[in-house]
């Protein structure tokens, strides 16, 4: 698989996390908010799902993958306990 696919693919779902995070804070109901934070984990863990596809195919240090996957399981830690929450 071509790293420059995984590359489009990584910013493109961790920037889609950015954008719908910030709309959490624009949402006009508990509805629309607990929608927007369903997207940011989903969009968390496509992200996760592409550090491990680089890991696998060892495109990258070890030890970076290691911690951009810690970074992301952080993530979704969070943004799962704030969407319980909102429920």
């Amino acid at each position: 698989m071509d790293l420059s696919i995984i590359r489009k693919q990584i910013i493109r779902s961790a920037t889609s996390v950015a954008a719908n995070y910030r709309a959490v804070s624009r949402a006009r109901s508990e509805k629309e908010k607990f929608a927007k934070i369903c997207i940011v984990v989903k969009e968390i863990d496509e992200t996760q799902l592409w550090l491990e596809i680089i890991e696998e195919l060892e495109y990258v240090n070890p030890e970076k993958i290691l911690y951009l996957k810690t970074e992301c399981e952080e993530l979704v830690k969070v943004m799962t306990k704030y969407k319980f929450k909102l429920s």
